[in-house]
């Protein structure tokens, strides 16, 4: 009796944080979409007769930066970028890791011999320094980093598409399939791709809250977007001077950059514990 209420209680517990994770991601997910509908200053609006304002100020409900500019809209259109960021740069890294992963694991040989190669050889390069290489080249933009993150997340993306598809390779359903005469790109898609993508899509929901904070700590050290463009890694490191004396100028981005990730994770979790019981069930 106490080992199942304890279970049914844990299980009320997941669904609660769950839906609680969710409710945060679409409240934050629609602040930024309307950001530039709220009633708002612009994010780079100068007040300069409330410089480093406390929230609940005259105009200003989250309070005023060093430079006088709107707390509270800056944080909606900081978090457009962090959205944006930590929702493409994954699908870029499943999109390339993914094929490479898939087409190492189906083939082997020599093209899985130079796809390892290749994936160890990125995952051994310092990602800083990647990410400074990619903004020197294409220039510092949300593009730029987009891509630079999406490159940084393809090979742990690769190597799990590699391990699914050599545990799949064996299995009966794909050599039925190709002893009725399907070819390799009807197996890929048909009988690889399809329980690939499942798992590689839950993993891809745990890397947009890394990514969200990488790109956060690019805004840390300047390696973000531009000025005056709106980051929450920007907004932390432009308060990090006067921590002491005005604290909620760094302190509000890093709650929302904080919140948004532990929603993520936590739906993330709950998606993995679906997989591995709908996987053990199979």
């Amino acid at each position: 009796m106490t080992m199942r209420g304890g279970s049914n209680i844990a299980k009320l517990m997941g669904r609660g944080t769950s839906r609680l994770a969710v409710l945060w991601l679409i409240v934050v997910a629609a602040l930024a979409a309307g950001a530039g509908w709220w009633p708002l200053p612009a994010p780079d609006q100068i007040d300069w007769a409330q410089l480093a304002q406390g929230p609940g100020g005259t105009g200003h409900l989250l309070g005023t930066d060093n430079l006088g500019r709107d707390i509270a809209a800056r944080l909606l259109h900081g978090a457009r970028v962090s959205l944006f960021v930590g929702l493409l740069a994954p699908c870029i890294g499943l999109l390339i890791g993914g094929l490479l992963g898939i087409l190492a694991g189906y083939y082997r040989g020599a093209a899985d011999a130079l796809i390892v190669a290749a994936i160890d050889t990125l995952l051994a390069f310092p990602r800083l320094v990647l990410l400074m290489v990619v903004a020197f080249v294409f220039g510092s933009s949300l593009f730029s980093l987009t891509l630079a993150l999406g490159l940084v997340s393809a090979p742990a993306v690769a190597r799990i598409a590699r391990a699914l598809t050599l545990r799949l390779a064996g299995r009966e359903f794909v050599l039925a399939a190709r002893s009725a005469g399907a070819g390799d790109a009807s197996i890929l898609l048909r009988e690889i791709l399809p329980n690939v993508l499942m798992p590689l899509l839950v993993y891809m929901l745990v890397m947009v809250g890394l990514v969200i904070v990488a790109e956060g700590s690019l805004g840390f050290l300047g390696l973000s977007v531009p000025s005056p463009m709106a980051s929450w890694g920007g907004m932390i490191a432009e308060g990090r001077e006067g921590l002491a004396e005005h604290p909620h100028i760094s302190l509000i981005p890093a709650a929302a950059m904080f919140l948004t990730v532990l929603a993520v994770n936590l739906l993330g979790d709950r998606l993995r514990g679906w997989l591995d019981t709908r996987e053990s069930q199979l």
